[in-house]
């Protein structure tokens, strides 16, 4: 604990209850000792009372005031002061407090005094203008605290920050919102009401000058949350006298509550009058301010009726339009605009039977009624129409969910389908044409255990089987169907790396070249065929040398697959001799 008073940390050179000079080691010791006792008072005190709201020593320097305004006797000058608020409800539990926060001081042997209060009395010393005490009460150093005296704290450090700026310019600061009506807490917002002279400015328009001042006003802020640290964030309102004064004459509503509930930290003579005028019945709205607080209510009929057809038609709008459009995308189709969506809806899930004509009709008669809205063509709406309107959205909002699982639920057939196709037919290219049952025994027997593929490759391939048979059995859900997509793809890219490492070898067994006086030709015997490849052209010998195609190389390089053995045909030879000639052949 770094008890500290109002001006900052006590100097260890200066008593910390009554700064007179006294011996810095002797000074030390004796303030470690008197920590340590007032922190165990304080633990007895909220362990035994939890209702206490703040718990704080009060700066040395304010004890004299206290004193002299007959708070305190004379013989607690020498003592640690301690403020104790508690809840106002809790006021009659003071003596019980006190007597037993006495027993438990006498056992220290500390010399302390006890302020046990209430909010409301707190606000009453600052009501009677004995700021000096309020300013104290404000600035005790907290030993604990549920809010309001850190809302306090923070207060007091701006309202000095900006008298220190504006001298006698300031008329009045004043807390008010839950600080004042006793809900505060330690992160609440701490509404102040600052009045400020202008009747003798001439320099500048008053305007100007109310801008000016809020930004120096509002600058204060940041610096006194910082010195006071604490959560709260103030949150002050800035008045000119002159335009504050037109209030009061007005009967503002909103002055007039803050004059009735706010409690001031500093007043020249201006708020507290206004107070007691107010509580005396003698601040009274003139004929013309009654006039204009009377017209206020004559719009409100036709005001909330345009709100209210603002706001349902904006909220049933969105909420039909957005899933419709979603549902579509869903579906594979781009999204509409709000011109397409209807058309586009009823193409396709009304025209492919997905959805009943009563849903279509429905978000045909939103869009219309959005329109006639737009065009000012509907101008109000009755609260049976609005009842139709909710129970209709409620309906369909219903159906679209309906049919999201649908629509995810043919997707998820089409995907498990077509992943099981993919792996399927490289099985087959591979293995053989098989029955599934066949190529997974082969696959697990001559690729499994002989090391070509690993133990995962099985392991998804059965997961992919699994999956396949429980989607078709209802069982399967889009995060299994998910999960074997991404595992497919995984042993798809090493199927296709194997089945292209065998077409390699495939097409190397029956490749060789054959080398003329000039040119230099490939031959790839492939599928009992021979192609020949010549200035970038496929060419295939038979009876003679012809064109051929890639499609006829890939068919023949596919029915070589399984063939241990490459045959030439010697007729091929007499045929390349025919028509190049002479020739050479290179491995």
């Amino acid at each position: 604990m770094n008890i500290q008073n109002s001006t900052g940390p006590m100097n260890p050179k200066y008593n910390p209850v009554n700064n007179s000079p006294v011996n810095p080691e002797e000074e030390k010791k004796k303030f470690e000792k008197t920590k340590k006792e007032i922190e165990k008072i304080k633990d007895f005190a909220i362990k035994k009372f939890k209702y206490i709201l703040s718990l704080g020593i009060l700066p040395p320097q304010s004890i004299p005031k206290w004193i002299e305004e007959e708070e305190a006797p004379e013989e607690s000058k020498d003592s640690v002061h301690l403020a104790i608020i508690i809840p106002d409800e809790k006021i009659k539990e003071t003596g019980k407090i006190k007597e037993e926060l006495i027993k438990e001081i006498q056992k220290s042997n500390e010399k302390v005094w006890l302020h046990i209060m209430t909010p409301a009395e707190i606000w009453e010393i600052a009501m009677d203008q004995k700021f000096d005490l309020s300013s104290a009460i404000a600035m005790s150093y907290p030993l604990h605290d549920t809010g309001i005296l850190g809302a306090l704290r923070v207060a007091e450090i701006h309202k000095s920050l900006v008298i220190q700026k504006f001298e006698k310019y300031v008329v009045s600061y004043v807390v008010g919102g839950s600080l004042v009506r006793g809900d505060a807490i330690k992160t609440s917002d701490v509404d102040v009401f600052i009045i400020i002279n202008d009747t003798d400015v001439k320099r500048m328009p008053r305007r100007e000058l109310l801008e000016r001042l809020r930004g120096i006003i509002y600058q204060y802020i940041a610096e006194a949350s910082q010195i006071a640290g604490v959560e709260n964030k103030l949150e002050p309102q800035i008045y000119l006298l002159t335009d504050f004064w037109d209030s009061v004459k007005d009967a503002n509503p909103v002055i007039f509550t803050f004059i009735r509930d706010g409690v001031p930290l500093y007043d020249r003579g201006t708020f507290m009058p206004w107070k007691a005028l107010l509580r005396m019945g003698k601040l009274k709205p003139s004929p013309e301010a009654i006039d204009m607080f009377m017209s206020m209510g004559d719009g409100v009929i036709p005001r909330s009726k345009r709100t209210l057809l603002t706001e349902i038609f904006t909220n049933i709008f969105w909420g039909v339009t957005t899933p419709a459009q979603a549902i579509l995308m869903l579906n594979g189709c781009p999204p509409p605009t709000s011109k397409e969506l209807v058309n586009d809806f009823k193409k396709e899930f009304y025209a492919t039977k997905m959805i009943e004509k009563k849903y279509v009709d429905f978000l045909e008669k939103v869009v219309k009624t959005w329109k006639d809205y737009e065009h000012e063509k509907i101008k109000e709406i009755s609260g049976t129409e609005i009842d139709k309107l909710l129970k209709g959205t409620e309906e369909y909002l219903k159906r679209l969910k309906e049919l999201r699982i649908e629509i995810e639920k043919k997707y998820q057939e089409k995907t498990i389908e077509q992943i099981y196709k993919d792996v399927m037919d490289l099985m087959k290219i591979i293995i053989g044409k098989k029955s599934q049952e066949q190529l997974v025994l082969s696959f697990e027997k001559d690729y499994i255990k002989t090391g070509k593929f690993s133990k995962q490759h099985s392991r998804i391939l059965n997961d992919l089987i699994s999956a396949r048979q429980e989607f078709k059995k209802g069982k399967s859900d889009s995060h299994k169907i998910d999960r074997a997509r991404r595992d497919a793809e995984i042993l798809m890219r090493d199927l296709n790396e194997f089945v292209q490492k065998k077409d390699m070898v495939s097409i190397n067994k029956g490749k060789m070249a054959i080398k003329f006086k000039d040119k230099v030709v490939e031959l790839l015997n492939a599928g009992e065929k021979t192609f020949l490849f010549e200035a970038g052209k496929v060419k295939k010998i038979t009876n003679k040398i012809e064109d051929s195609t890639l499609e006829e190389l890939e068919t023949a390089v596919q029915e070589q697959h399984d063939k241990e053995t490459v045959e030439i045909k010697s007729k091929i030879f007499e045929i390349l001799k025919k028509e190049y000639g002479d020739f050479e052949i290179i491995l």
